[in-house]
C-alpha cells in the first residue's frame, strides 16, 4: 500500500481553536503533559472513539482517543502517525502513540492505570518499548500477550483525524493488525497479580506506581501520586526476564 508522505496538513483543515492546540504542543513531552491534564474519558453516555477533533471539542480522552490526538498533533511537527496496539489476555487492549528520537523508541499515552502512560525515548526497539509495559499491565485480569505498530496512513482516505463521529474503523484496523507475540513468565505474572491484589486491598482505591524501570516513564498525572507513599517494590520486581 502506498502511504501519503509524512508532513503537515493544510492549515485550513483545522479550526482556530484546534490550531492553537497544535501550535503549543510541538514535542511528545508537551503532548503528554497536555493529555495528563485532561480528565480521563470514562464514557458516561456510552462508548466513544473520538478523533483529534472530538478530543479538542470535549476536553477528555481515553487511551485510544489520546493516541489519535497525539498522532494528529505530532504529525504536524514531523512525526509519522504511528500507534502501538498492546493486546491483552482479558481483551482490554491499550493503544499508544509511538515515535523515534535519535533512533530510540518512546511513547505518548493516557490510561486509567499509572504505569500505562508514556515512555521516554530510550528503547532500542519497538519490542523493548512494548516489554516495558508488561509488568504494569498486570492487574486483576490483564496481561500483555502481543503488540503491533501500525501506521495510521494505511487507513487511506478514512477520516480518523477530523471525523465528528466515533472512528470505529480505526479501532477495527488495529484489532485486525498483525501482532507479535509476547510470552511473559506465568510464574512471574501470577506473582505480579497477587502483589497487585494485595496492594489494592490494603490501599483502598489507589493503584501502585512503584515499579522497576520507572525512570524510563514520562511524568504521570498527579491523580496517581498519592500511591507513591506506599512502596510496591521488592525482590519480585528486580528480575526482568521475558522470553
Amino acid at each position: 500500500m502506498t502511504r501519503p508522505a509524512t508532513g503537515a496538513l493544510d492549515r485550513d483543515r483545522f479550526t482556530d481553536a484546534e490550531w492553537r492546540v497544535v501550535s503549543r504542543l510541538p514535542t511528545p513531552a508537551a503532548v503528554q503533559r497536555y493529555l495528563n491534564a485532561l480528565p480521563y474519558n470514562t464514557e458516561p453516555a456510552g462508548a466513544t472513539l473520538r478523533s483529534f477533533r472530538g478530543v479538542v471539542a470535549t476536553g477528555t480522552a481515553h487511551c485510544f482517543e489520546a493516541a489519535m490526538f497525539a498522532a494528529v498533533v505530532l504529525e504536524q511537527h514531523g512525526y509519522p502517525p504511528l500507534v502501538m496496539s498492546l493486546e491483552s489476555i482479558d481483551l482490554l487492549d491499550h493503544v499508544l502513540f509511538v515515535y523515534r528520537h535519535s533512533g530510540r523508541w518512546g511513547s505518548v499515552a493516557r490510561s486509567r492505570d499509572p504505569g500505562l502512560h508514556g515512555r521516554r525515548p530510550v528503547f532500542r526497539t519497538a519490542r523493548a518499548l512494548a516489554l516495558s509495559y508488561v509488568d504494569t499491565y498486570v492487574d486483576y485480569s490483564g496481561g500483555i500477550k502481543g503488540y503491533g505498530v501500525a501506521d495510521l496512513r494505511d487507513l487511506g482516505s478514512y477520516d480518523w483525524r477530523f471525523s465528528v463521529r466515533s472512528v470505529w474503523r480505526a479501532e477495527r484496523f488495529l484489532l485486525d493488525y498483525p501482532h507479535r507475540r509476547i510470552r511473559p513468565s506465568r510464574v512471574r505474572t501470577r506473582a505480579l497479580r497477587r502483589r497487585y491484589r494485595e496492594f489494592r486491598a490494603a490501599h483502598d482505591d489507589l493503584k501502585p506506581v512503584d515499579y522497576q524501570g520507572m525512570e524510563r516513564w514520562t511524568p504521570i498525572p498527579g491523580e496517581f501520586m498519592a500511591a507513591a507513599r506506599f512502596p510496591f517494590a521488592g525482590p519480585l520486581w528486580r528480575a526482568r526476564r521475558f522470553p
